[in-house]
């Protein structure tokens, strides 16, 4: 009998993978998994298999935890002189103009994989194997590109898909980007879906795809080896916990900087009272972001800085409000009262398909966001920066919450946003969602400007305050596209999706 649940995913093969998992006998974190397995195969360019990710679970009548899957610094046994080298500059218009560093230097030690495997031996019920088995099948069938996805890769066409031949062959149509609709087929990462179906997670860090991975590093030039495959393992936070209104919230604990900003953000603007106009909510997000662009970004020490962060914030607080591509995400809860937020990345992607795999590499080393120390700068083992904010949470009426977005930095600003509207402002959940939305944006000139969706209510407050603003289209891809799925206390369900990008919803 399948367990009902309700689904968030970024397109309807995720979200049938999730139907899957769950007809399979599978809870709320199998279909988690099996959604964003299925979406790294159909969203290529946003997100894939050899990325990172966070996997925010909160069981009925347990506390929450956050599996951190993140991707780490590699180059065990390495000598100094590596570092530095394998990069590729890539410069397009994404996000208004980006230069990132891709190629085999770039590529950090995945840890997706190894979370979702620890994740499903804990909470899971369906076999493993069929929680790859749906990817697999859209992979050897193949599938129409989303416009999400074809967004993103006409932009990175002549730069981070150019170098490597396998990737271009594959994602490019006669030299140029593919149109939206394009049939893509990858039998080749099709198979290996399935072999990691059979053998298991672990077989991409200590069995035949690590191997694959690290002869294809050593032949091109790669800092990551088999030695920092086999050292990975996923580590077990508590997750960080706040209120906002009724709902009690567990959101990604440090060395996360997306979760201890987000909390920030909750528990400041929870401490209000009454309506608080746009103007205050921009300047509250600035602030925040303020100490994290000077503070955090810059420490040795992630998570010692976002203990503190909320230090500094909770002091903040106390005395009242202060005036002053690429990732992916599905939210499954289900009928035993089980959430789980999961969000994964790749970076901006590294353009490199290693070979006999048909698994792309992330470019989290390339990222210039995610390693302000410099590239190559940490030491080997060393968890890198991360946005990624998945969070669940529980009502005090006992209703049960599963949300997140991609968005790189906007996604502490759109979560904090639609919880906000939710949770203070009592909207359902898709009202919330569907809100204009702000973000702040400090320029290279060291100034802020807030960046905002078309709306004259948010227009007029900000600048009647003397905010600089810079408007969007409505509904722009650029504030991230958030997905939640609810369990009402009656046992209702109910999912909700961001029309910033494409999505799915499904109730079982």
């Amino acid at each position: 009998m399948t367990r009902p649940a309700a689904i968030a995913a970024p397109n309807t093969h995720a979200t049938e993978a999730a139907r899957h998992a769950l007809a399979s006998g599978g809870t709320a974190v199998d279909a988690a998994i099996a959604a964003m397995v299925t979406a790294t195969v159909t969203e290529p360019g946003v997100v894939s298999t050899l990325g990172g990710c966070f996997v925010n679970v909160w069981a009925d009548g347990s506390d929450p935890v956050v599996v951190d899957g993140n991707v780490e610094m590699p180059g065990r046994g390495m000598s100094e002189d590596v570092r530095g080298t394998g990069m590729i500059e890539a410069a397009s218009d994404y996000g208004g103009g980006m230069v990132t560093y891709v190629g085999p230097g770039s590529v950090a030690t995945p840890g997706m994989l190894a979370a979702m495997g620890w994740a499903h031996q804990r909470f899971g019920a369906a076999p493993w194997a069929e929680l790859m088995q749906p990817a697999a099948d859209v992979a050897r069938a193949g599938y129409p590109l989303s416009r999400t996805a074809q967004s993103y890769l006409v932009l990175v066409t002549d730069t981070i898909l150019a170098w490597d031949p396998a990737t271009q062959a594959l994602l490019t149509v006669d030299g140029g980007p593919p149109p939206v609709g394009h049939h893509v087929v990858d039998p080749v990462l099709a198979d290996t879906l399935e072999h990691l179906g059979a053998q298991g997670a672990a077989d991409a860090y200590r069995g035949d795809v690590a191997r694959a991975i690290d002869a294809d590093m050593r032949e091109r030039g790669g800092l990551l080896s088999l030695a920092d495959l086999e050292a990975y393992q996923p580590v077990v936070r508590t997750a960080l916990r706040s209120r906002l209104g009724p709902w009690d919230l567990g959101c990604n604990p440090p060395p996360s900087i997306g979760g201890p900003v987000l909390t920030a953000l909750l528990r400041l603007l929870g401490a209000t009272s009454g309506e608080i106009d746009p103007a205050q909510v921009a300047l509250v997000m600035k602030d925040v972001l303020d100490i994290r662009l000077d503070r955090i970004d810059i420490s040795e020490d992630l998570e010692a800085a976002g203990a503190e962060l909320l230090q500094t914030l909770h002091r903040i607080g106390a005395t009242g409000l202060p005036t002053s591509p690429s990732t992916a995400h599905v939210s499954v809860v289900d009928g035993d009262g089980m959430a789980c937020a999961l969000t994964a990345s790749a970076g901006y992607g590294s353009g490199m398909t290693i070979r006999g795999t048909g698994l792309v590499a992330n470019n989290s080393l390339g990222e210039l966001e995610l390693n302000r120390l410099g590239l190559h700068a940490l030491a080997p083992g060393t968890r890198l920066a991360s946005n990624m904010a998945p969070t669940t949470a529980r009502r005090d009426d006992g209703a049960v919450l599963a949300i997140g977005t991609p968005g790189a930095d906007r996604i502490t600003t759109a979560l904090a946003q639609v919880l906000t509207h939710m949770a203070r402002h009592g909207e359902d959940l898709q009202t919330a969602i569907d809100r204009p939305r702000m973000h702040p944006r400090r320029l290279q000139d060291g100034t802020t400007r807030i960046d905002h969706e078309e709306d004259a209510e948010i227009a007029e407050s900000l600048d009647a305050a003397g905010l600089t603003r810079f408007e969007h289209a409505p509904s722009s891809m650029y504030f991230g596209g958030v997905g939640a799925a609810l369990r009402a206390p009656d046992g209702e369900l109910t999912a909700a999706a961001d029309d910033r990008r494409v999505a799915a919803t499904l109730v079982t």
